[in-house]
């Protein structure tokens, strides 16, 4: 590499390097020297709607590739993905979020400047609370060594990096500095072996071993290490929801999502029975337990989280989850014999029935026996989310949602960003009324770039989560015909869909189209939830009520 390269450009390098091929955004002035640099790069500028959805797309562009990039002018720009990159944060994704700044002369001249809105290091300080590192490249001496550092962190981490780049130094020549030392973390070899010959010889003597697999496993590339580990032990899996398609989905040992009494029940009964839990990547939350319905007995589990693994009251520190997983994989001894049989989810039987109008459970059947080897579910949060958690996509990781966070307006942007990141798979949208409304417009995105997703829109006329746990009329919002979006948005197919025929005619149509956008605008009754609702309603509404 040239020892004359600017600030710029070796960030773009460094990207490129990282297996960054497109980065998502809105131009402002203090970035557009940036942006100049950018299309003249072999990253590809995504230009979408708004800032948020830019970091949205980030996401899961992240999701399905290992790293995802965006690029936002200062104050309104960066401020406006601060929700977003916050559930990346909170998801563990690897988004790195570049901001333009005033150039160094100006923040010392002209304090008056736009888009301030306090002293200049605010928004780095902000940043700082949501990514696991916030660099300002503003020293040409120490940049190229920022820029190492933060990237080296998000992957190493699975977490949001920040990175601001004043304008007048994007120019500036950087300085190469010796390389350091590898930072990568190391377990710790004898608690790994004790860790590991301890698992082993509990499963040896287990009866009824069984797996639950969580988010960690998707954030360390650890999908194929467990699909080895989950055949040679012959041992059923579970996904948290979170941790949704952790294990293709029609695999013969996956049982489901365990959520506590709000999942499956195939799923909640091998799980909660198991007299050896192995609970792989989990992170502990409300959401992953069911809001505390789960039963899981510590005096049965192995729990092996990214730095730690804990065997009933035995804690192994250092001990990280890829080393941990591998090591296992390698020791466990095969086993054969019957295993626990599959559920294969909802079915949808005689679809279509005649004059039969569409509910939830039924649309949920049509679409588990529709869904194709090529297709990534995408779900925003509310009842689409509860109701796809008996969806089975066919590969692991076809599914991505913010089921942590659970911020609305995921699910469409993220969808552009997969199926950018992804071309082969066509991207299955899943969101409520209320919810792309928010963000639905980066589906002209889709249009301009020629993709084809499918958008299933839950219209059941509002706010349906909120509805079930405490209703009133800030639960309604206004009623939009969904399926006249194309005569805005640009070229995409549109269909208003009321009852099971007309879904089963739009659903041909939309597969069949390969150039553009689908939307299907389905109707659905307002008492109509799916049965995860019901569920989660009945233990969140004393909450929310004061009991």
């Amino acid at each position: 590499m040239s020892p004359q390269t600017s600030i710029g450009h070796y960030l773009l390098q460094q990207l490129a390097h990282a297996g960054v091929r497109h980065m998502f955004g809105v131009p402002g002035d203090y970035v557009l020297r940036f942006y100049d640099l950018l299309v003249h790069s072999e990253i590809q500028h995504v230009g979408t709607t708004r800032e948020d959805t830019a970091a949205f797309a980030a996401d899961g562009y992240a999701r399905c590739n290992g790293m995802g990039a965006l690029a936002v002018t200062y104050g309104v720009g960066a401020l406006s993905v601060v929700n977003a990159v916050a559930g990346a944060y909170a998801e563990s994704s690897p988004v790195v979020v570049i901001s333009g700044a005033p150039g160094v002369r100006e923040q010392r001249s002209d304090p008056l400047i736009h888009h301030r809105f306090g002293p200049f290091n605010f928004q780095r300080e902000i940043f700082e609370r949501i990514t696991c590192a916030a660099v300002v490249l503003d020293d040409p001496l120490i940049a190229f060594r920022q820029i190492d550092r933060a990237l080296a962190l998000a992957r190493r981490e699975s977490k949001p990096v920040y990175i601001e780049i004043p304008r007048d130094c994007v120019d500036a020549f950087g300085f190469h500095l010796p390389a350091e030392e590898s930072s990568a973390p190391i377990s710790d070899p004898h608690a790994l072996n004790e860790a590991v010959e301890e698992t082993v010889q509990l499963l040896a003597a287990a009866q009824s071993p069984a797996v639950l697999a969580g988010v960690e496993m998707h954030r360390h590339g650890l999908q194929d290490a467990l699909m080895r580990f989950v055949q040679c032990a012959n041992v059923p899996v579970a996904a948290t929801l979170t941790g949704k398609s952790v294990l293709g989905e029609r695999h013969p040992h996956y049982l489901g999502v365990y959520e506590g009494a709000m999942g499956s029940q195939v799923a909640k009964d091998v799980i909660e029975s198991a007299d050896l839990l192995l609970m792989l990547g989990v992170k502990l939350n409300d959401v992953d337990l069911g809001i505390y319905t789960a039963n899981l007995n510590a005096n049965a589990m192995v729990r092996a989280s990214q730095d730690e693994v804990v065997i009933r009251h035995h804690r192994y520190r250092q001990v990280y989850l890829p080393d941990f997983v591998a090591a296992l994989s390698n020791a466990v001894t095969c086993r054969t014999g019957q295993i626990i049989p599959r559920n294969e989810g909802p079915r949808a039987p005689d679809f279509p029935r005649a004059n039969q109008a569409m509910t939830v459970s039924r649309l949920i059947g049509r679409l588990n026996e529709g869904l194709g080897p090529d297709m990534t579910v995408v779900s925003d949060v509310g009842d689409c989310l509860f109701a796809a958690v008996e969806l089975r996509v066919h590969q692991a990781s076809q599914f991505l949602a913010s089921a942590f966070y659970t911020s609305m307006g995921f699910a469409t942007p993220a969808a552009l960003g997969a199926q950018v990141a992804r071309p082969a798979s066509r991207a299955l949208i899943l969101v409520g009324d209320g919810a792309f409304q928010m963000t639905g417009t980066e589906l002209s995105t889709a249009a301009r770039l020629k993709l084809n997703p499918i958008v299933i829109v839950f219209n059941n006329k509002g706010y349906s989560t909120e509805r079930y746990i405490l209703e009133g009329p800030f639960n309604d919002i206004a009623s939009w015909r969904f399926d006249k979006l194309g005569e805005v948005m640009g070229p995409m197919h549109g269909y208003d869909v009321h009852d099971e025929a007309q879904f089963e005619t739009a659903w041909q149509s939309a597969l069949a189209t390969a150039d553009r956008p689908s939307i299907l605008n389905v109707h659905l009754r307002a008492d109509d939830p799916s049965p995860a609702l019901r569920r989660l309603a009945e233990h969140l509404s004393d909450i929310v009520a004061g009991g």
